[in-house]
């Protein structure tokens, strides 16, 4: 197993390098991303030729903050929300703690990061970063849990940052409502895993108004592509096609598990985008189903995990079930 794929998902051309093929024939299941992603209509047609308007960014940006449940004074658009993570650990200039595990980019958003398990009474003023639901098993931390860690980092002079990457297919668990001009929290949220048009590189920020405000200096005057901020406000309004998909998401994540099970694997995770299953031979399955041209996610420091991404449909499903059955 390749170290060229355990640090994110999605290099389908070194996997075509390494294990042939072309691109198209690959099934990428290597990263979060919904497989099935917000139909482009053909009548957008954002403007190529003029710069993005400052009014379509602030249309976006209350658009958005109404499906998040935050205050449009406190939502900033940003160009991915990766981008986000690092530009804010930049204002806040704290030492930062990330809850483990967790992705690799919470560790490189600060100089000397360190891994925690959770906040103490006695920590210093710290930036602690949680992802929520958590990226790569899936965890779910609960409100009430977040709440007490966010008292903490308070009490510390810290803050508390929470990565919503995944939040979308359970929004019940989202604490972006709760940032106010008053509270050291911020939240990211990302467009691209539910919405399925990562290429789009859009994200958001919450956060209080000093923080947002530093935040916009530093992004400048044009942030996003006028695609993006077309596609984004026109994917955030459309509720009939976010409920749709996200009971059509947790439908497929719900057989994938099945056909996980009957391979002695035991899918854990609470997002209906992706899964990670353990197992000791974790190595030789990432090579067997890279062999199928099939693409998953290994990871260097926990040699007996692999995530899968849920697949689109029963015929990818039963791809991976061959692939697995080929042993």
């Amino acid at each position: 197993m390749s170290g060229a794929f355990d640090w994110h998902g999605g290099r389908l051309d070194a996997a075509c390098a390494q294990f042939g093929g072309t691109r198209e024939e690959w099934l990428d299941l290597s990263t979060g991303i919904n497989p099935c992603p917000w139909p482009v209509p053909r009548d957008l047609a954002p403007e190529w030729h003029a710069l993005p308007d400052p009014s379509a960014l602030a249309r976006l940006e209350g658009i958005a903050a109404t499906y998040f449940g935050v205050d449009p004074s406190l939502c900033c658009a940003v160009p991915g929300s990766e981008i986000g993570l690092r530009l804010i650990a930049a204002i806040l200039g704290l030492p930062g703690r990330y809850v483990e595990p967790s992705y690799r980019t919470h560790a490189a958003m600060f100089a000397q990061a360190q891994a925690v398990k959770a906040p103490r009474d006695d920590d210093a003023a710290n930036a602690l970063v949680i992802a929520n639901p958590n990226n790569p098993d899936g965890r779910v931390t609960s409100l009430a849990r977040l709440r007490d860690w966010l008292a903490l980092q308070e009490a510390a002079g810290g803050w508390l940052i929470v990565d919503e990457a995944f939040v979308d297919t359970m929004p019940q668990i989202s604490i972006a409502p709760e940032v106010t001009p008053a509270r050291r929290l911020i939240v990211l949220r990302s467009f691209g895993k539910f919405f399925g048009l990562a290429g789009a590189r859009l994200g958001f920020a919450m956060a209080p108004p000093d923080v947002i405000s530093a935040l916009r200096n530093l992004l400048g005057d044009w942030p996003l592509s006028g695609a993006a901020i077309a596609i984004g406000e026109r994917a955030y309004a459309d509720s009939a096609w976010i409920d749709v998909t996200r009971t059509a998401l947790a439908k497929r994540a719900e057989q994938f598990d099945r056909i996980l099970s009957q391979y002695s694997m035991r899918p854990q995770g609470e997002s209906s985008l992706f899964r990670l299953v353990r197992a000791e031979n974790a190595g030789a399955l990432f090579d067997r189903l890279a062999r199928h041209r099939i693409l998953t996610r290994p990871f260097a420091d926990r040699p007996d995990w692999l995530r899968f991404g849920v697949p689109a449909d029963d015929a990818q499903m039963q791809r991976v079930a061959r692939a697995l059955d080929d042993g």
